[in-house]
């Protein structure tokens, strides 16, 4: 204040500074804007300065992107230092751009549920609409509600039978099932409108000895674990992965589940969730036989594809819709007309193999069809001489008309001669 004071009386710099006992360069620097009271210089360089410029365009593609996702990628880019300090930088810079909606968002009371090992697991469904390849991606998710070990199945619908193959993939992964399965009012395990279990749902509960508890109206935080397993799955894998296909997709959250999932901390303990998962007393599991019904449609190569791999149909369905029946467990697969009527059967490769699994006479047939398309005839000749015809200089006569006539005709015949007439001389 006294070094502003003095300049607004007429003061030189150099003045000022024998009065207040600083530098010229000090008083120059305060006067200017250039430096702060009470503020001291770096001596040395931030490391956070040249991931700056990358965290600020990550943060204009997606303002929502979690930071511990980002400090993971400044990371693998060479940052060396903790994650406070990584966030530290953020809040003291400011870099995340400011969301009304999410600001003006209220949350609501809740309670920590103690959840005894092996007793409950959470499902719920994560529905993404934005995949790379363009068609709706549903991720049926699992969560054991006492460690918060979770596993998840990548699936293109989400019908009755494709869950019941999601829960018994998800169950295999988490090496058995806890003795109750609590879900939220899915249309697929319970009646809408009534907390009663759907018929078609109840064989499966039964066949794998675990109780169906549905989670009160309107009280969808009963289920804490998985919906907080969504948002994780969805902040921390889906926002980053680099994926092309459904079968790309289960594979990269396969190992995003061992390798980040499982070592996280779990909540109010010092343990891990795969040190708690341990302690889970999982009932063994039997696989339901559940009826799987996709269509597809036949490509100009007779193939269809299902799950990663393609099957051979004959030459004559390229081009329609076919429907694709599979029980879970079975190691073949059916291909029915649109009428419903059986076309052929296949092996079941493995998921993602992209194998293709073509019958021989299904091969003999295709090849009959494309050899029959075939001609005998020569190819039209790329080098002829094809001058104007007699027809169409009549029609460039009538067009050019009396500009003919005035045009100048070159007779070669008059240059011949002179030639001839030289060389004899």
């Amino acid at each position: 204040m006294e070094i502003t004071a003095l300049r607004k009386r007429g003061w030189s710099i150099s003045a000022i500074a024998r009065h207040v006992g600083h530098d010229r360069k000090t008083v120059k620097a305060y006067l200017n804007g250039e430096r702060q009271p009470g503020v001291r210089q770096k001596t040395t360089v931030d490391p956070f300065d040249q991931f700056e410029p990358y965290v600020r365009q990550r943060f204009t593609d997606d303002p929502h992107v979690w930071a511990t996702v980002l400090f993971v990628e400044v990371a693998e880019l060479g940052f060396e230092r903790s994650y406070p300090t990584f966030t530290r930088a953020l809040r003291a810079r400011d870099l995340r751009p400011h969301c009304e909606a999410c600001a003006s968002s209220k949350g609501r009371a809740h309670v920590d549920i103690d959840h005894p090992p092996g007793e409950e697991i959470q499902w719920d469904w994560l529905e993404l609409g934005d995949t790379p390849w363009g068609t709706k991606l549903y991720v049926l998710v699992g969560a054991l509600s006492h460690s918060g070990k979770f596993r998840a199945w990548c699936s293109d619908s989400d019908d009755q039978a494709h869950l019941i193959v999601g829960i018994h993939e998800i169950l295999s992964r988490l090496g058995g099932t806890p003795k109750r399965w609590r879900v939220d009012r899915m249309a697929t395990v319970i009646v809408p409108g009534s907390a009663r279990v759907q018929r078609s749902f109840v064989p499966v509960a039964k066949h794998y000895g675990a109780g169906v508890d549905p989670c009160p109206p309107r009280h969808g935080n009963r289920k804490g674990v998985v919906e907080a397993t969504i948002k994780f799955i969805t902040q921390r894998w889906w926002r980053t992965a680099r994926i092309d296909s459904l079968e790309a997709a289960q594979v990269s959250l396969d190992d995003f589940s061992v390798n980040v999932g499982d070592l996280r901390r779990r909540h109010g303990t010092t343990s891990t969730v795969a040190e708690l998962a341990a302690t889970e007393q999982l009932l063994g599991l039997v696989a339901y036989p559940a009826d799987v019904t996709v269509t597809r449609k036949v490509a100009d190569n007779a193939l269809v594809s299902v799950w990663g791999n393609h099957y051979s149909t004959p030459p004559g369905l390229v081009g329609t819709d076919v429907g694709v029946r599979w029980r879970f467990g079975s190691d073949t697969l059916d291909i029915v007309s649109p009428a419903g009527s059986l076309v052929v059967s296949h092996r079941v490769a493995p998921r993602g193999a992209h194998r293709t699994v073509r019958l021989p006479e299904h091969t003999a047939a295709l090849e009959k069809v494309v050899l029959g398309e075939f001609n005998s005839d020569r190819p039209c000749p790329t080098k002829p001489n094809r001058p104007p015809s007699d027809a169409a200089l009549a029609i460039a006569a009538e067009i050019v008309g009396d500009q003919a006539a005035a045009s100048p005709v070159i007779d070669l015949a008059v240059y011949q001669r002179v030639i001839e007439g030289g060389e004899a001389s």
